[in-house]
Order: structure tokens, then C-alpha cells, then sequence
């Protein structure tokens, strides 16, 4: 991990940063040594790269430049965690990728219209978990014929035969995982009556 481009990056940054704070603040070396109790050739070094940054020498540095150790080091930059994704159309559904990388597990919101038609089973190969946002679902798996409610989930082998689309008046939302690997959800369905 230390030897990450982000983490060299940042430790690249540590001297000539101490160096502009201490100039900005019309500090000498020397004086700058006396303060912190740190040689002036081991913070020359450090100012120059020669010296790699740690918490003994930093801590006494902040002090006496009177910063935060973090701005010292500059806070590491995260990259945004949030997912911007564009929604598509799919069947008359508007499916919402929920995850940014290729892999065994995506996650998937899903808007389904109510729907009057009779459903057509397929099967394909995966495991899915659905949960129930608002609205209602109904889960063909099999023989079973299943209506799920607001905070309702279910989970199945999509090697069985299946179909899951909106019953009632309105829409029904859902969260969608499809994959091969995964933990187990307890199912929460009743019977459609």
C-alpha cells in the first residue's frame, strides 16, 4: 500500500509544502530547528525529499508552524463514490445500473409498470435477489405465483423458470442483484391470492 502512486504522491508533496509554509511565515531553518527540536539538516532534507516525511518529525513541525498535521500532508482526495449512471428503457421497464464496474455482482434499480398481460417464463443462467421499494411485484417462479409488498425481497436461482413484473394500480419499484456469488436473503413473500 505505501508503495501505492496516491501514497507516493502525497509523500512527494510533504517537503516542498513544510518549505512553502515556513518561508510564508518568514521562518528560518534555524529557527525552525530550535522550535521543533528537529536538526536543520534532517528538515533541509525533508524539505528537499531527501528525508521521507513521518509522525515524529511532522507532529513538532505542525506545532510549531502552528497547522494541522493534515495540512502538512494534504489530505488524500477520494474519488467520488457516487454512482452517475443514465437510466435506460427496457421493455417498457426503466432500469437504473446501481454499480460502475463489470464483475459477478450488479445491482439494479428497476421502475415496472403495472401490467395486465400474461407473463412469459424464461430462464437463463445466475442467481437474482429483488427487494421491494414501493408498489407491488408479482414473482412467477415456477408453479409459484408470489405478490410482494413495500419491503419485501425475494432471492432465486434464475435457472428456474421466471418472471417478476407490476400488479395494481401503479408502478412498482424495485432493487435488482444479479449474479452468481452473493449471501442469501430470507424470502418475505405470500401467496398471490
Amino acid at each position: 500500500m505505501q508503495d501505492s502512486p496516491t501514497i507516493k504522491g502525497a509523500l512527494a508533496e510533504v517537503g516542498p509544502r513544510v518549505r512553502r509554509l515556513r518561508t510564508q511565515r518568514d521562518i528560518t531553518l534555524t529557527a525552525l530547528a530550535e522550535a521543533t527540536g528537529i536538526s536543520k539538516s534532517t528538515l533541509s532534507r525533508l524539505e528537499s525529499g531527501g528525508r521521507r516525511p513521518s509522525l515524529e518529525l511532522l507532529l513538532p513541525i505542525a506545532v510549531a508552524l502552528q497547522v494541522p498535521v493534515d495540512e502538512l500532508i494534504g489530505a488524500l482526495r477520494v474519488a467520488d463514490p457516487r454512482v452517475h449512471t443514465n437510466p435506460r428503457r427496457v421493455d417498457g421497464r426503466t432500469v437504473l445500473p446501481l454499480t460502475r464496474q463489470p464483475g459477478p455482482l450488479q445491482a439494479f434499480k428497476l421502475t415496472i409498470p403495472a401490467s395486465e398481460h400474461e407473463p412469459m417464463l424464461v430462464t437463463h443462467d445466475g442467481y437474482e435477489w429483488l427487494y421491494v421499494l414501493s408498489g407491488h411485484l408479482r414473482l412467477r417462479l415456477a408453479d409459484h405465483d408470489l405478490t410482494l409488498g413495500p419491503g419485501e425481497a425475494a432471492e432465486f436461482d434464475t435457472r428456474v423458470p421466471h418472471w417478476f413484473g407490476g400488479v395494481g394500480r401503479g408502478p412498482v419499484e424495485i432493487l435488482s442483484l444479479f449474479g452468481r456469488q452473493g449471501e442469501r436473503m430470507h424470502v418475505r413473500a405470500r401467496p398471490r391470492h
